[in-house]
């Protein structure tokens, strides 16, 4: 999504289709020339995990070890008055099942104690997890990838100085730098009107995900059915996760995982560092 806090995002490219593996440098999204993370900076290039074979490791799948989340059903709730629809979001898959699982708070509890994640956060992440599990089965996005994205785009909301309050807005707004082509950033002229990042000369990321606001009009999801807000981690969480199951990847696939990266962010250090943040968060939460 931007530069200051990280990327600089667009609408996914269909026909960019890097090659498989860490060394992939053809990607979908908007060219840029540098990438900073929430520090300030990306120092150097982040070793890859790599399995027996020297080939990357990828963060685990829904359904794998440290990539799932526990569920619970509410004590003394019939599952069949709890399937309401889900809400309107874009783009919408053909066909959309209706009930969503909820984390358990004590896999909450554990994991945000086991990898630093701040709860709040974890729990919208795992929360966009169960709901691409339903919504796209076949994509395979997990919690430990997006975990990992929010820590970098923004230390999980907190980078400004603020925290998550009990309603996943981030209390202090977290705006990057304005998008007018210097430093190494693409030009983007205002769209929003400074709607969404105060800004009414250049467009600037913003959220906990770092979305501009371009790309936010075509992807942004309200994970509750209200007003889409991309200060809200619930719903940016959930646009992350949709864009990154785009155009049919599959994220326990290595061509899927690195070209959804690499499309959130067109850098591959910035992907290495992701993959090497959602392995420790995987490992951690085992």
């Amino acid at each position: 999504m931007a530069e200051t806090l990280s990327n600089t995002q667009t609408e996914p490219v269909p026909d960019a289709t890097p090659a498989s593996g860490r060394r992939s440098l053809a990607v979908a999204g908007v060219a840029l020339t540098v990438v900073v993370g929430a520090t300030g900076g990306i120092l150097g290039v982040v070793a890859s995990t790599t399995g027996p074979d020297g080939q990357p490791t990828l963060p685990p799948g829904p359904g794998d070890l440290g990539g799932s989340v526990a569920t619970v059903v509410e004590s003394g709730a019939d599952p069949a008055e709890e399937a309401t629809a889900l809400p309107e979001a874009r783009p919408l898959p053909s066909q959309t099942p209706q009930t969503v699982p909820q984390a358990d708070p004590a896999w909450l509890d554990r994991v945000a104690s086991a990898t630093g994640i701040p709860r709040r956060a974890l729990q919208a992440y795992a929360a966009a997890q169960l709901r691409l599990m339903v919504e796209q089965p076949d994509c395979q996005v997990s919690w430990p990838t997006l975990a990992a994205i929010g820590e970098v785009e923004s230390e999980h909301g907190t980078y400004a100085g603020g925290e998550l309050a009990a309603d996943g807005t981030t209390t202090v707004p977290v705006i990057g730098i304005p998008l007018d082509g210097t430093a190494g950033t693409a030009a983007i002229p205002d769209t929003d009107g400074g709607r969404l990042d105060g800004d009414t000369e250049w467009d600037r990321a913003v959220g906990p995900m770092q979305f501009i606001p371009t790309t936010w009009a075509i992807w942004g999801t309200s994970a509750d059915g209200g007003e889409p807000d991309p200060h809200d981690i619930d719903d940016a969480a959930l646009s992350a996760a949709r864009y990154l199951c785009a155009d049919g990847r599959v994220m326990t696939t290595a061509q899927g995982w690195w070209e959804a990266v690499l499309a959130y962010n067109r850098s591959e250090k910035y992907a290495e560092k992701v993959l090497a943040i959602a392995s420790d968060y995987a490992e951690a939460a085992n």
